[in-house]
């Protein structure tokens, strides 16, 4: 069950960002507004789209943070790999991410002063 999730969390928001994506919600839009005529405009015409929206626009929110947040973790990793293979890097930084804020303007300060000199 976990590897589906997992499956469906990479495809959805790759689906969800395509272009059939949108031309398909433009037409959905445009249906409901054709239809408006047909329900007299009536409060649930105006509701249910608007509680269908709301919802699902909390799920992709959710999914699309777990996504980034993958993405970003295993970005981390590729970058902790580079800074290890090169020779002269700082290895200290390779976890920059789980240091202090005073840690890191720290070495912010560090990388200034190296501008500075080059």
């Amino acid at each position: 069950m976990k590897g589906f999730a997992r499956s469906l969390a990479r495809a959805i928001p790759s689906a969800v960002g395509s272009v059939g994506a949108f031309v398909g919600l433009c037409v959905i839009t445009l249906g409901w507004l054709l239809l408006g005529p047909v329900f007299s405009f009536s409060a649930n015409w105006l509701l249910v789209p608007s509680a269908v929206a709301s919802i699902v626009a909390l799920l992709l929110v959710v999914l699309l943070q777990y996504s980034q947040n993958r993405d970003t973790r295993a970005l981390q990793l590729k970058l902790d790999e580079v800074i290890r293979a090169v020779g002269q890097a700082r290895t200290d930084i390779v976890r920059l991410e789980e240091l202090t804020d005073d840690e890191i303007a720290e070495i912010e300060s560090d990388f200034r002063r190296l501008r500075r000199v080059d």
